[in-house]
């Protein structure tokens, strides 16, 4: 506590003013954490003085509050790209991050609990930084970052506002932000070294050295690449569901038919489901091959039944036996991207909506994936499918945006796979006017970026299409055979190239 206290002070937060009349004064109290390292051990304890923001007021004390956070896509592709290029990559984290945040707005907050200064004990805290728990804090420090990162010569992505490219001539450095957590490449050591060293004049911070443990995602290096593993997470997930030691499953979700509405009673805990359900979702950022069955027990956060929870529980029984998978990185000189998509047509028993899933290979990495249900119903197979080739199509496009600013341009034409012949007709020909008229604005931006050369569509069949693992339940083999495609690997298998 007292350190955090002296950082606010030396820092200059607040200065101490008589309590103005009629003005909203923001509570202030202390937050106390456990901060565990990649190895799941206690690394240290944390106080942080934080402000309550639910007292503030739009419009009076607060304005803006939406803050960037650098995608998970991008994260990747950056460290796909630095591995290929065989860069030195680095950890970087932030102290007292947000205080570095200017307001542009008068905010009062009490004196912090303990702390209080005996001979003003009626003053509050005129905040002339951001300080934690304000609603604005999180976009004042990223403005503030950005601005700093551009004066040292980086440009903002476009694609990515979270990501800083710098290049000046051969020298090049990718710099990932995800609030106080710093993601840093250099094309050299010594340019690495001066961004850093520039890094700490401006804000107080330390280098954690090689990056290892970012955003609670385990990497480590093995013969083939990088291993990107959340196994402490997952471990606590069990432990918070009170399965640690339950029995395991081969696959994440029944082959047979999909969740319904109202199946089954009401649970008697939906805390603990919806819980569950979302930090599953954070799961997904190294396995894809639970993005199907996270996706359907999400659908149903607002009313879990029983058989949502059971399904829920079989996600945690093939975790259980899977916790040592991950998502596996190899360094490739291929620049071109592979995209498999698929649909499953009136999947939903209530809505009758479909199921769209997406998986884009950047050279032989997967870099990208969905499993999402459509926003509206489809008329036909077709349809479906091909709303589904306009989604992965859309992504596509956004990642050939970011590799151009990463100064890596594709020269040749994305491939996207669909195994629906009339999607692939559709993509291409002026055919079945009247069956698809209603899905007209899909077919002219899809058309549009093949006809700009940067996408072709292409038949594959069912047996290889690596989507089917994102938009339904499979059968064993079939399942580990696609999951095994999509890199999904474990943590002692000696991989290609091992």
């Amino acid at each position: 506590m007292y350190e955090e206290y002296d950082a606010q002070i030396k820092k200059g937060t607040w200065d101490l003013v008589p309590r103005p009349e009629n003005i909203i004064i923001v509570r202030s109290m202390w937050l106390f954490r456990h901060k565990f390292g990649a190895d799941g051990k206690l690394s240290r304890y944390k106080a942080r003085l934080v402000a309550n923001g639910k007292s503030q007021e739009l419009g009076l004390d607060y304005d803006e509050t939406f803050s960037l956070v650098v995608k998970p896509a991008t994260i990747r592709l950056v460290l796909e790209l630095s591995l290929s290029r065989k860069w030195p990559i680095r950890q970087l984290d932030v102290k007292n991050a947000f205080l570095h945040g200017t307001l542009d707005e008068t905010v009062y907050m009490h004196q912090p609990p303990g702390f209080r200064d005996q001979t003003k004990p009626n003053h509050v805290c005129l905040l002339k930084q951001s300080i934690y728990g304000l609603k604005q804090s999180p976009r004042a420090w990223n403005q503030r970052f950005a601005q700093y990162a551009t004066q040292m010569g980086f440009t903002q992505s476009k694609a990515d506002p979270s990501l800083f490219v710098y290049h000046q001539g051969k020298d090049m450095a990718y710099l990932l932000l995800y609030v106080d957590d710093i993601g840093l490449t250099a094309s050299s050591s010594t340019l690495l070294q001066a961004i850093i060293s520039s890094l700490s004049a401006a804000f107080e911070m330390t280098d954690l050295g090689d990056i290892h443990y970012f955003l609670g995602i385990a990497i480590k290096r093995n013969s083939s690449g990088l291993l990107l593993s959340q196994h402490n997470y997952a471990a606590d997930i069990l432990h918070r569901a009170n399965m640690t030691n339950c029995n395991t499953s081969t696959t994440p979700a029944d082959s047979r038919a999909k969740l319904a509405a109202e199946d089954g009673p009401r649970i008697a805990d939906p805390t603990l489901y919806c819980s569950l359900a979302g930090a599953l979702q954070y799961l997904t950022f190294t396995r894809p091959d639970i993005s199907f069955a996270v996706q359907q027990v999400c659908l149903y956060m607002h009313d879990p039944r029983e058989a949502h929870f059971n399904e829920l529980k079989r996600i945690l029984r093939y975790i259980k036996g899977t916790l040592d998978h991950g998502l596996q990185l190899y360094p490739t000189d291929s620049s071109g991207l592979v995209a498999y998509t698929d649909a499953d047509w009136a999947g939903c028993p209530t809505t009758r909506r479909s199921t769209s899933g997406y998986c884009i290979f950047h050279g032989n990495n997967l870099i990208s994936w969905s499993s999402k249900r459509q926003h509206t119903v489809s008329r036909s197979s077709a349809e479906s499918e091909y709303r589904g080739v306009a989604n992965v199509v859309a992504e596509t496009t956004w990642l050939r945006n970011l590799l151009l600013e990463l100064h890596r341009p594709l020269s040749k034409a994305t491939l996207v796979y669909c195994d629906n012949v009339s999607a692939v007709y559709l993509s291409t020909n002026p055919v079945q006017h009247q069956r698809t008229k209603h899905v007209e604005i899909d077919i002219h931006f899809v058309r549009e970026r093949i006809a700009l050369g940067q996408v072709r569509v292409h038949h594959v069949p069912s047996s290889h299409q690596y989507a089917d693992i994102f938009t339904k339940g499979l059968p064993t083999p079939l399942f580990t055979e696609f999951r095994s495609s999509l890199n999904i690997l474990r943590d002692d298998v000696k991989t290609a190239g091992g």
